[in-house]
C-alpha cells in the first residue's frame, strides 16, 4: 500500500490523498482546461482517435483554448463540423465559477471562484497606471498559519489543479476583453457586468499585464501543478505572457526554491517580515523548519537572480514587532551579508477582525524605508488596495466563510436582476 507523505509544516492539514491534474466532473466529461498540448493528445487517443488526428486535433484545441479563449468547441472554425458534436460529448472547456464578484472603491475587483467540486478560493486584479496585476491562488486555504495573516487561519482544504489556476488568468480574460478579436463572440455570455472595454496598458491592449502568485496557499507546497499551470501561460503559443512578468510567492520553502527557479524561471518573492529567529518564529512559522539564514542563502543561490531581477522582499508592517530602526538596520545587514540584488517592499498591515496585531504608525513606516533606502537598497512602501473588499495583502479568506447561503443567494438574485 503506498503512503501519501505527510508536509512537515506547522498547520491544520487536510490533504488529497490522490494527486490530479484533473477535478473530475460530475457529468462525467473531462475539462481540458490546464492541459498541455501532450496531454490532450493521450486524452484524445484513449477517446478513439488515431495517433496522427489525435496529435492534430490537440494542436488545434490548443490553440483555440489558450490564444483565442473560446469555451465552445462550436467556435472552432477549423474543426470539422462533425468533429464538434464529438468533442462536445467527450471534453468541456471549463471556467471557474463565480460565485461572488466584489469592486472596491479603489478599482480593484475580487472573485469568489469555486470548482467542479464545490471547494471555493479567490482571485484579485489590481489595476494600476501602467499595469494590471492578477494575484492568483495555489490551493484552497493555506497550511503555514503566518499570524499576521487571514488566510493563514483557513485549513488546507486541498491543492488547485493546473486547470484551476490557470483558468483565473482565463477568466480575468474573459472579465477584461482581452482575447483576440476572433474570440469576442464568447464574451456576450459573460453579461456587461464583466466585460471592461477600457483601455490599455500594454503595446498590445492587454489590460492584464503582470501575475503575482500571492493568493491562497503556499505556491511551493503545491509545486508540479503551479508550474504546469504557468508553463501554459508563458507559451508563446498560447496566452504568452512573459517570465519576468510573473511573480512567484514563498514563505521559504527552501528545498524548492532551486527548483522553482530552474523549471518555471520566474521572478521571485519571500515573504520576509521580520530578521531576527525570534520575530520571525512566531508571525512566520515555516521559519522554525527552514531558518533565516538558510533561507537567505537559497535567495542567494536562486537561479537567475541579479541586478536586473531582482528578489523581492516581503516585509509587513507591525506596531512594536518589527519596524523598529534596529530591525531596518538589520535587514540591511543582512541583505549586504549574502550579496542578494533585492528590492523590499514594505507593506501596512491589513487589518482583519480577531487580529492581534496592529499596523505601524505613518511615520514609522517612512523612516523604516529611509534607513533602507539610505543604503542603496529600493524599499518601496506598498499602497493598500482593496481594503474594503476584503482583498488587500493577507486578507484573503474565502468570503463564503463570512457570508450565509441566504446572503450568497440575495447577492445573485440582484446580479441576475440587474443583467435584466
Amino acid at each position: 500500500m503506498s503512503h501519501t507523505p505527510i508536509m512537515q509544516i506547522p498547520g491544520n492539514i487536510d490533504p488529497v490523498p490522490t494527486p490530479r491534474d484533473i477535478t473530475p466532473r460530475s457529468d462525467g466529461r473531462i475539462d481540458l482546461l490546464g492541459l498541455p498540448r501532450q496531454r490532450i493528445a493521450e486524452l484524445l487517443s484513449e477517446a478513439g482517435l488515431d495517433a496522427k488526428a489525435s496529435k492534430l486535433r490537440a494542436k488545434q484545441l490548443f490553440h483555440w483554448l489558450y490564444h483565442r479563449g473560446v469555451t465552445e468547441f462550436e467556435a472552432m472554425t477549423d474543426i470539422a463540423k462533425t468533429m464538434r458534436p464529438w468533442l462536445s460529448e467527450r471534453f468541456v472547456i471549463g471556467r471557474p465559477e463565480v460565485v461572488l464578484s466584489q469592486h472596491s472603491s479603489d478599482g480593484t475587483r475580487k472573485w469568489l471562484l469555486k470548482t467542479a467540486d464545490d471547494q471555493e478560493y479567490e482571485m484579485v486584479f489590481i489595476p494600476d497606471a501602467d499595469r494590471g496585476t492578477l494575484c492568483v491562488s495555489s490551493q484552497v486555504g493555506c497550511t503555514l498559519n503566518c499570524r499576521f495573516c487571514h488566510t493563514g487561519t483557513m485549513r488546507l482544504v486541498r491543492n488547485l489543479t493546473p486547470g484551476e489556476i490557470v483558468g483565473q488568468v482565463m477568466l480575468a480574460r474573459d472579465a477584461l476583453g482581452e482575447w483576440p478579436r476572433a474570440g469576442q463572440a464568447d464574451l456576450a455570455a459573460l453579461g456587461d457586468d464583466l466585460v471592461d472595454d477600457d483601455g490599455g496598458y500594454s503595446a498590445d491592449g492587454r489590460l492584464l499585464t503582470n501575475i503575482v502568485m500571492m493568493g491562497m496557499g503556499e505556491p511551493l507546497y503545491n509545486f508540479d501543478n503551479v508550474r504546469d499551470a504557468l508553463k501554459l501561460v508563458m507559451d508563446g503559443d498560447g496566452l504568452a505572457l512573459s517570465k519576468r512578468r510573473i511573480t512567484l510567492s514563498t514563505s521559504g520553502v527552501v528545498p524548492m526554491m532551486a527548483r522553482a527557479g530552474e523549471e518555471i524561471g520566474v521572478n521571485l518573492a519571500v515573504s520576509l517580515h521580520a530578521v531576527s529567529k525570534e520575530v520571525r518564529d512566531e508571525i512566520v512559522p515555516i521559519n522554525r523548519k527552514y531558518g533565516l539564514e538558510e533561507l537567505l542563502q537559497a535567495c542567494a543561490d536562486y537561479p537567475g537572480a541579479s541586478n536586473a531581477r531582482r528578489i523581492t522582499f516581503e516585509y509587513v508592517m507591525l506596531k512594536d514587532k518589527n519596524d523598529s530602526d534596529a530591525d531596518a538596520r538589520e535587514l540591511v545587514r543582512l541583505i549586504k551579508q549574502y550579496k542578494l540584488p533585492a528590492k523590499v517592499n514594505l507593506i501596512p498591515f491589513n487589518p482583519w477582525p480577531g487580529a492581534i496585531y496592529e499596523c505601524s504608525t505613518p511615520e514609522r513606516v517612512r523612516r523604516f524605508s529611509e534607513i533602507v533606502f539610505e543604503a542603496g537598497i529600493s524599499a518601496p512602501v506598498r499602497t493598500p488596495r482593496g481594503r474594503d473588499i476584503d482583498a488587500a495583502c493577507g486578507q484573503l479568506k474565502t468570503t463564503a466563510q463570512k457570508l450565509s447561503r441566504a446572503e450568497l443567494d440575495r447577492l445573485a438574485e440582484e446580479k441576475q436582476a440587474a443583467l435584466g
